[in-house]
């Protein structure tokens, strides 16, 4: 059986985390803090779980899912990633991370920077357009009439295909927006992020963290990343 390797144990990687045990996957979650902290999240995600450096979570993951803040990301050793599917759910936002001016002038995406540093890394970007708790709200069987896809961006077919594989079984429909030069399509500000999975639209700010989400499905996920705009990053506040 495939296992999971975690870098990152906050809300989007615990809420991958739960979702993997509970769909029959081991896996090794790390952190920056180390294993002593998250004694609490492994005895919650129970046998399938271990608590691992980051070097371990790396190399014992078939499948590898980056969970960091993005100027975290060099501090994560690329050597163990090598050759590995690695899904990416880095965001930029300038107000935690500092401005990055080829982010900014849109020399690049947030994924092909962070993919530079993995270097031979086959990366996916994923898990970045949702807030953490609607992952485990929105998740279905596979079939299931109200399922909710997500969408998935990588330069590679294979690791595409394995991160699809894999966020089946986590309970989700994928959509391919294209490669990482096209990731932009669901990153801050697109139609195709977080306030798509809401219920209300509408929702304040403020309450986004609270409020409910809705199935998405993957017809309408696709129309809004083929409608895109790209947004002027250097005008991000947030």
């Amino acid at each position: 059986m495939p296992t999971l390797g975690i870098i990152g144990s906050g809300n989007i990687g615990a809420a991958v985390a739960r979702l993997a045990v509970a769909a029959g996957v081991p896996v090794v979650v790390s952190n920056s803090r180390g294993q002593e902290s998250l004694a609490g999240l492994v005895a919650e995600l129970g046998s399938l779980a271990t608590a691992g450096t980051v070097g371990q979570a790396a190399q014992a993951g078939d499948l590898v899912v980056l969970s960091v803040p993005l100027t975290a990301h060099t501090a994560v050793p690329a050597a163990p990633l090598a050759g590995k599917i690695v899904l990416d759910t880095s965001n930029y936002y300038p107000f935690r991370d500092g401005r990055i001016a080829e982010l900014d002038e849109d020399a690049l995406t947030t994924s092909e920077l962070v993919h530079r540093h993995f270097g031979t890394a086959r990366l996916v970007k994923a898990f970045n357009n949702i807030l953490a708790h609607h992952i485990p709200q929105l998740a279905r069987p596979s079939g299931a009439a109200d399922r909710t896809a997500l969408p998935i961006a990588g330069d590679h077919a294979e690791a595409n295909a394995g991160a699809a594989t894999l966020i089946d079984r986590l309970g989700f429909d994928t959509v391919h927006a294209g490669p990482l030069a096209q990731s932009w399509r669901f990153e801050p500000e697109a139609a195709a992020y977080t306030r798509l999975y809401l219920a209300d639209p509408s929702t304040p700010d403020e309450r986004m963290l609270q409020a409910p989400g809705r199935p998405v499905p993957a017809a309408e996920l696709r129309h809004a990343l083929q409608s895109a705009r790209r947004v002027s990053v250097v005008d991000r506040v947030f």
